[in-house]
């Protein structure tokens, strides 16, 4: 399994900057996707959502980028907009062909330096890096400073980071498949929708790996660490066709994954955003795609916390795990 690459005419490249805890991740559609969005959380950073609304003039999109730095990642889109020009790629207008490229960004100033983001240099580099190989997962590109279970704090919080897989359809459609690749940056802990146990999230105390269950705290009153410096941002794409309304749709049925993993979910503290892209020209019914995504972003939020190390100095499954 290779993830979103799994979707023929994608590639995804990542860039880290370990030292200041950041990146972004280039998701580049090789002849465009139709592509589709859905915003549930209410404190996202985003841009050119507009283009794809399916009043919207363009058509197609010729890339997705996923950055940390809050507000400021929102420059990495440029650099990717500016590698998509040198290689020709964009919607054809009289004086230029103009690249359409979507972008989402997550807060991850508190445990890098706040004053280090990812830079138009960065975004560049990363869609240079693209391929359509294997994509890498945990403290990478736009997961490099994720982190999860900040009711508390910062400092009872635990690292993340970025995740996909792929789901395969059957029977009449056993041609279609759904890939995902998520950055799991959320206010909420996270749970394993199969044993029900919670795997990642709030911790008692900055000494303890011991989960605190935020869900309860919240109930009681506590709201701590609440602040507007949480994302989870998730890409679904499939190679089955498409319109910008059905991929729309799609989206929003791929925010069922985030709902059966992250708890809470969708807050006023999270940005949650979910973009949806439609590759290639099989068939199946919007609803069978519509499952396949929401398992497909439930399994890559749990591949991103599952592989993401300790880091600065919080605690990652993957280093747990290795102890």
């Amino acid at each position: 399994m290779k993830g979103l690459t799994d979707i023929p005419g994608l590639r995804v490249g990542h860039v880290s900057d370990y030292e200041a805890l950041t990146g972004c991740t280039a998701i580049l559609c090789d002849g465009g996707a139709v592509g589709g969005v859905d915003v549930r959380g209410s404190a996202s950073g985003a841009e050119e959502l507009d283009a794809l609304s399916p009043l919207h003039v363009a058509g197609r999109v010729h890339a997705v980028v996923l950055a940390g730095g809050s507000a400021f990642g929102l420059e990495a889109a440029s650099g990717v907009r500016r590698y998509l020009e040198r290689k020709g790629v964009g919607f054809p207008t009289p004086a230029a062909r103009v690249p359409i490229v979507v972008s989402a960004i997550l807060y991850d100033l508190a445990i890098g330096k706040a004053d280090v983001r990812p830079t138009r240099e960065m975004g560049e580099a990363a869609a240079a890096a693209a391929t359509g190989g294997e994509v890498a997962e945990g403290a990478v590109g736009a997961g490099t400073g994720a982190t999860v279970g900040k009711l508390l704090g910062i400092r009872q919080a635990m690292k993340s980071g970025i995740g996909g897989a792929t789901v395969w359809l059957d029977g009449p459609y056993h041609a279609v498949r759904v890939a995902s690749l998520v950055a799991v940056n959320a206010l909420g802990d996270i749970r394993d929708p199969e044993s029900g146990a919670l795997i990642a999230g709030a911790r008692r105390s900055p000494e303890s790996l011991e989960l605190a269950g935020s869900e309860r705290l919240m109930k009681r009153g506590t709201q701590g660490g609440l602040g507007r410096e949480n994302t989870t941002l998730a890409v679904v794409a499939t190679n089955a066709r498409l319109d910008k309304v059905e991929a729309t749709k799609l989206a929003q049925l791929a925010q069922l994954g985030l709902a059966r993993t992250i708890y809470p979910v969708n807050t006023m503290s999270d940005g949650d955003l979910v973009f949806a892209l439609s590759l290639g020209e099989e068939t199946a019914g919007l609803d069978a795609l519509g499952v396949a995504a929401a398992e497909a972003v439930a399994q890559g939020i749990l591949r991103a916390v599952r592989s993401a190390p300790s880091m600065g100095g919080l605690p990652g499954l993957a280093s747990i795990v290795r102890r």
